[in-house]
């Protein structure tokens, strides 16, 4: 196994990235801020089956840790009086016959009850599909380029979970619309208001909003993927893919420096007024979600952490802050993904470990469901 660290060593850290990497990882990335200073270090392969020291601060995709950023620009162009937080979305996007019911924060909270575009697992263990994104379909169809108004009117043509403002469910459907709440508000592009927003103020040259686009910036690491065909088993490699498939749902490009500078910004009240990053923070009843955001308790020992991980096929992030933005914990991750998401197990373990040993000194407080 490669590895590579900072100056500083933190056999705690350096352990638990290398046992990351043994229970499945193809590599990890991981950048800890807190009072003992910064923390790098970095396991694993750059690409299955070649040598080479692995990345530091390479770029990888995001997932889900997507709509973090995306509800930050909501937000901004709520302080700008621009939208409405409690308004209807359907004030904003009259084309798609929304429920009037639906308000932009239901969006940006998973609370307005749409039908997820990427398919629902129901509580009986019934799945019903929406557009393919794993097995063989996926991998003969990942550069296809699907468009957000088709994404939400496939969601719209199937029933809802549930009345608007009376259930949660997380639906990647609720972020593709916010990002058209923003677009159709601004006139101008997501990546546009991102950039103006976001990552001019603060500097951040590693983070893309890639819209159709297969590419990502070098360097980086490779992602995999793991199908059948023909009843053989065949494994890719996917670090070339159009994210349109997941949208604002979770199609963003970013490394762990910038995700580091990002959250700790945010949290630090830096980018948004008070009001509005308290409304952020203030978690609903069922899995405490904020405004796309997790409020965690970490236990005794650690307090409360805010964070917002992702996965996509073959790739993963995490992004954690305390309250006051002063530690963070950015990570990302490469992997061989399949069907049967059958990382997912390593994934919630390697969250556990690594929250446990930065937010509660290595003190293992039972933890909270993964994102």
């Amino acid at each position: 196994m490669s590895i590579a660290l900072s100056e500083q060593d933190r056999p705690e850290l350096r352990k638990a990235i290398e046992e990351i990497v043994e229970s499945g990882f193809v590599g990890v990335q991981l950048r800890v801020n807190d009072e003992r200073g910064e923390w790098v270090g970095s396991a694993g392969a750059r690409e299955l089956g070649r040598p080479g020291e692995p990345l530091t601060d390479g770029h990888f995709r995001i997932g889900s840790t997507t709509k973090n950023f995306v509800a930050t620009v909501v937000l901004s162009l709520v302080a700008e009086g621009r939208i409405g937080l409690d308004a209807p979305a359907d004030a904003y996007l009259p084309g798609f016959g929304l429920d009037r019911r639906i308000t932009v924060r239901m969006l940006l909270q998973h609370t307005s009850g749409i039908f997820n575009h990427t398919g629902e697992l129901y509580e009986d263990g019934t799945f019903a599909p929406g557009v393919p994104w794993r097995g063989k379909e996926w991998v003969d169809n990942r550069f296809r380029t699907y468009l957000p108004e088709e994404l939400v009117r496939l969601s719209l043509s199937r029933p809802a979970r549930f009345a608007p403002g009376t259930g949660w469910s997380y639906a990647n459907t609720n972020y593709v619309l916010a990002r058209l709440v923003i677009e159709q508000v601004t006139g101008r592009s997501f990546a546009e208001e991102l950039q103006r927003l976001v990552l001019g103020p603060l500097g951040m040259t590693g983070t893309v909003a890639p819209g159709t686009s297969p590419e990502i910036p070098a360097p980086h690491n490779h992602s995999y993927y793991r199908y059948e065909d023909a009843g053989r088993e065949k494994t890719v490699d996917i670090t070339r893919e159009n994210p349109s498939w997941v949208s604002a749902g979770g199609d963003m490009i970013s490394t762990t420096q910038d995700l580091h500078t990002y959250f700790s910004a945010l949290m630090g009240g830096a980018l948004l007024p008070a009001e509005l990053l308290a409304e952020m923070r203030t978690p609903e009843a069922t899995a405490g979600y904020g405004l796309g955001v997790f409020v965690q308790d970490a236990g005794p020992h650690g307090g409360t952490v805010l964070h917002h991980n992702g996965g996509m096929a073959g790739s993963a992030a995490l992004m954690y802050s305390t309250p006051d933005g002063t530690t963070t914990l950015t990570a990302g991750l490469t992997c061989v993904g399949d069907a049967d998401l059958s990382i997912a197990t390593a994934f919630r373990d390697a969250q556990q470990r690594l929250v446990s040993e930065v937010f509660r000194g290595g003190r293992a407080d039972p933890a909270q469901p993964a994102d």
